[in-house]
C-alpha cells in the first residue's frame, strides 16, 4: 500500500495519480468498483470509484457526499486527494478529526456524473436522487463493518430515511457540505463539520473497545 498523503491535492502529481490507479484491482476496492461499473452501464454516465487508499469494503464509516463534480474525470476517484476545494477541505477536516483513512469510504448520494461536458457543477435533481435510491442497498451490502454514516449536505441528508430502513440503528450524522462556497458562508459551518466528524470519531473509537 502507498504511504498516505500528508497534504491536500496530492493527485495533481501525475506520478501519484498513476500509482493510485495501479491499485484499483485491490481486493478491498474490487467489489465496489464492480458496483460502480454496473451503475455506469445502467445510467450511461461515468461513476468514479472509491480511493484505494481508503477502507473499501472494510470501511467502518460511510461519508456520503452529493454527486461527483465535473472535475472527477481527472482522477476517476471519489477521493479527498483531488485538486479541488471541496476535497481539500474534506482532507483537512478528516485529518483534524483523527479518523483513519482505513475506516472511511467516500461515496455520493447520486454516484454518477450528472453534468454535461463543459457544464458547471450543479445540485442533483429530485429525479436523479430517486434514480439513485436503488443503488444504496447493494452499496450497504458491501459494507459489513459499517458503524456510522456521515451525510454531508442537504441532498446526502435526504438519504437518511433509506439508510435507517436498510440499517436500523446505524448512527447517522448530518454535517454541512464541505464545499468552499458553503464553508466560507459563516464560522459556524466549519464548526458544525468538525463537531459532526468528532462525533463520528468517538463512535468509531467506542466500537473497538
Amino acid at each position: 500500500m502507498l504511504p498516505e498523503p500528508q497534504a491536500p491535492k496530492s493527485l495533481t502529481d501525475p506520478e501519484a495519480l498513476a500509482a493510485r490507479r495501479a491499485l484499483i484491482a485491490a481486493p478491498h476496492i474490487a467489489p465496489i468498483r464492480r458496483l460502480a461499473e454496473r451503475i455506469s452501464v445502467e445510467r450511461g454516465a461515468p461513476v468514479p470509484i472509491p480511493d484505494p487508499l481508503d477502507g473499501g469494503v472494510a470501511a467502518r464509516m460511510l461519508l456520503l457526499l452529493e454527486t461527483p463534480g465535473p472535475a472527477v474525470l481527472r482522477t476517476g476517484f471519489v477521493t479527498r486527494d483531488s485538486a479541488n476545494g471541496t476535497a481539500a477541505n474534506l482532507f483537512r477536516f478528516l485529518k483534524d478529526a483523527g479518523i483513519p483513512r482505513a475506516d472511511t469510504l467516500i461515496w455520493n448520494a447520486v454516484p454518477w456524473l450528472i453534468h454535461e461536458e463543459g457544464a458547471l457543477n450543479r445540485a442533483p435533481r429530485r429525479a436523479e436522487l430517486a434514480a439513485a435510491a436503488p443503488y444504496l442497498a447493494p452499496l450497504l451490502d458491501l459494507l459489513p463493518h459499517l458503524t456510522v454514516a456521515v451525510l454531508a449536505g442537504r441532498y446526502a441528508g435526504s438519504v437518511a430515511p433509506a439508510i435507517e430502513a436498510l440499517r436500523p440503528g446505524l448512527p447517522l450524522i448530518a454535517i454541512p457540505h464541505p464545499s468552499p462556497t458553503y464553508v466560507c458562508t459563516a464560522p459556524e459551518v466549519p464548526a458544525r463539520i468538525r463537531m459532526g466528524l468528532s462525533e463520528a470519531a468517538a463512535i468509531l473509537c467506542r466500537a473497538i473497545r
